[in-house]
């Protein structure tokens, strides 16, 4: 049955030396794949704090300064028929020394969908090992043509 739901989600972006910091989900429709750290708000929960605290939440590390915010959308359907109309919400973001050992932070937080943090290449990142979040990225960082339009991904396929 094709069903359709719609997910906003806030992202931090930060790379460095050419790497861009990622999470691994571990489940979900993404899971197995890259992801920037991010996800939903909570009930008033302004969009800036809730990039705050899922970045924290899914990484370890505190933003010292967000900037440039912009939003996309893309229309993600399974192989289940359903479809996922996820609004993304994207910050360039500075981060904090980190004041904390990231295996035990991921561990205080609350459950989340990451495997913990890596850092990725960006011409590592692909279709085949990424979510639509960045995928969506890597289309602004190349300045594709139409990259502020929406993107439909058909069969999506969960690793």
């Amino acid at each position: 049955m094709n069903t359709l739901s719609t997910h906003i989600g806030i992202y931090g972006i930060y790379i460095n030396n050419g790497e861009l910091l990622c999470i691994k989900k571990n489940k979900g429709p993404y899971k197995n794949r890259y992801d920037l750290p991010g996800g939903s708000q909570k009930d008033y929960e302004g969009l800036t704090e809730t990039l705050l605290r899922e970045f924290k939440e899914e990484t370890g590390y505190e933003i010292s300064e967000y900037y440039n915010p912009k939003a996309y959308d893309v229309f993600v359907t399974e192989e289940t028929g359903h479809t996922t109309h996820h609004i993304m919400i994207f910050y360039n973001i500075e981060i904090k020394p980190l004041q904390k050992n990231i295996l035990e932070y991921l561990n205080d937080s609350e459950i989340n969908d990451s495997k913990g943090i890596c850092w990725v290449k960006l011409n590592c990142l692909t279709e085949n090992n990424s979510s639509p979040v960045i995928l969506k990225l890597k289309q602004e960082i190349n300045k594709e043509k139409n990259f502020l339009d929406k993107v439909k991904y058909n069969n999506w396929k969960i690793l």
